[in-house]
């Protein structure tokens, strides 16, 4: 898929999502809404899952695909760098990254967009892993971006 096609799938994903939330403020509700609609309008997208920081640990929240990890070792993985760097990180092969947490071997790219509630704190991550390796990119980051900052709208 083409960057101008992605960018366009993700506006229209945004609105979809943007008005099926509204029945509910419930942050649990709403990650599964967004996982719901993301894993299904992407083929590339093999696993799907938020990861909620409970307590000052990492723990699996609402996802779509094989069983995953429940909890991540503190500061380990891509997903702790989400949270500690307060950005997104676009990792193009995960072998590659170090202490890359790897909850099923059949990933190779993985993108986490860090959730933030109202008042600025980091406390969940999107996680999308892909079985291509260099499946994320820009669109990808800014699509994710605005999605999940309706979490917490």
């Amino acid at each position: 898929m083409n960057e101008k096609s992605k960018v366009k799938r993700y506006e229209r994903i945004y609105e979809q999502i943007k008005q099926l939330i509204e029945a509910t403020d419930n942050p649990v509700s709403r990650m599964a809404t967004i996982n719901a609609i993301l894993h299904h309008k992407f083929n590339n997208y093999y696993w799907t899952g938020f990861y909620e920081l409970i307590k000052g640990d990492l723990i699996v929240s609402a996802y779509q695909g094989p069983v995953a990890c429940l909890k991540l070792k503190k500061d380990t993985g891509v997903c702790w760098a989400g949270i500690n760097q307060k950005e997104t990180v676009i990792v193009p092969n995960v072998h590659d990254f170090p202490g890359h947490i790897a909850c099923s071997s059949a990933s190779n790219s993985e993108i986490v967009v860090p959730v933030f509630n109202k008042q600025k704190e980091v406390v969940a991550v999107l996680d999308v892993d892909s079985k291509d390796f260099d499946s994320f990119d820009e669109a990808d980051k800014t699509g994710l971006e605005k999605i999940v900052a309706l979490i917490y709208s």
